[in-house]
């Protein structure tokens, strides 16, 4: 999806897509994975090629999924919206989604568990893996001053607009104020520098990009909501998880030995960009990874789902938190 000026580097939030989940296909098989040679079983993992997935490739190459007798199958989809049907339809037997997209698939019924963790803010407000950046000579000068002015996100009414609103709340300023309208993340930077909207909030690596060309970063929206706050996690079928509690074990053990790695080897981490993206030169070096811890951080999320419900992305529902993420 977004690839023009990123090439295939989609920015670490666009899966936030993942909330137009119809839950059609919600009787489908689960996801039954396949049996290879040596006894192996694939295990074929939907994702958008983002830096968020850095551990899953590095836990690839470093042999923690092979040792456990999974053969993992990487596939990208067209876009976050296609990850959870796709889950549900045998496509996928896992899929990675922000949560906050897995709270809204959930309070619509559709059968899905997060099975491992998968990304989370740095915590640090000044250098973090998204920001509402602003034009150099712009007059706004802090989160507060966004109330009444035109904001950029990539999907209305999920994590973006839900944190945003959070940084302007804490600030002192008005959240109901903000004029959110959506846009790709790789249009952004442009879009900022040419007027169109008078900030934008924007993941790696849009908004390393927008900040070579003089973008400033008045809000932290991720940190600012909680330093802790758990972005994304990898998630399965309810079926599946029944039906091959062993494999879903293997691979919920892989993954975290996963994220584990690479919260230790950051270069690693890095520089596995460059595999299955083309981002490179000054803007792999400059951009800013998320963290990977091997837990779900349950404080953080219950907050996010305290302000989309608040927002009322949920429809009046209320998402089961325990039967998503327990």
């Amino acid at each position: 999806m977004h690839r023009r000026v990123l090439g295939l580097a989609i920015a670490v939030l666009t899966v936030a897509g993942a909330a137009g989940c119809g839950s059609s296909s919600s009787s489908a098989s689960g996801g039954s994975p396949s049996s290879g040679a040596g006894g192996s079983t694939q295990v074929t993992v939907g994702i958008i090629p983002i830096v968020d997935v850095a551990p899953l490739y590095l836990g690839q190459q470093k042999g923690f999924f092979k040792n456990r007798g999974i053969d993992l199958k990487m596939e990208s989809a067209q876009g976050g919206a296609a990850i959870i049907p796709g889950v549900l339809n045998g496509q996928f037997q896992v899929g990675f989604s922000n949560v906050t997209s897995l709270m809204l698939a959930q309070t619509k019924g559709v059968p899905i568990k997060s099975v491992a963790n998968g990304a989370a803010t740095t915590g640090n407000t000044e250098t973090d893996v998204s920001g509402v950046a602003v034009k150099k000579d712009s007059p706004i000068k802090s989160a507060k001053e966004l109330s009444g002015q035109t904001v950029a996100v990539n999907t209305l009414q999920n994590i973006g607009d839900t944190t945003v609103r959070e940084s302007v709340r804490k600030a002192g300023g008005d959240p109901t104020k903000i004029k959110f309208v959506e846009m790709a993340f790789d249009q952004m930077p442009a879009a900022l520098d040419g007027g169109q909207v008078d900030a934008a909030w924007m993941g790696e690596p849009a908004l390393t990009i927008a900040k070579s060309q003089g973008a400033r970063v008045v809000a932290s929206p991720f940190a600012e909501t909680d330093p802790k706050l758990t972005l994304a996690t990898y998630f399965a079928s309810t079926k599946l998880i029944q039906e091959k509690p062993d494999l879903v074990k293997k691979f919920t053990e892989a993954m975290s030995e996963s994220l584990e790695y690479a919260a230790e080897h950051p270069d690693e981490a890095r520089e596995m960009l460059t595999t299955y993206t083309k981002i490179s030169g000054d803007v792999l070096k400059d951009l800013t990874l998320p963290t990977w811890p091997t837990v779900v951080d349950m404080a953080s999320v219950e907050k996010l789902a305290s302000l989309g419900e608040k927002d009322g992305i949920f429809g009046g529902r209320k998402p089961d938190l325990d039967a998503l993420f327990s």
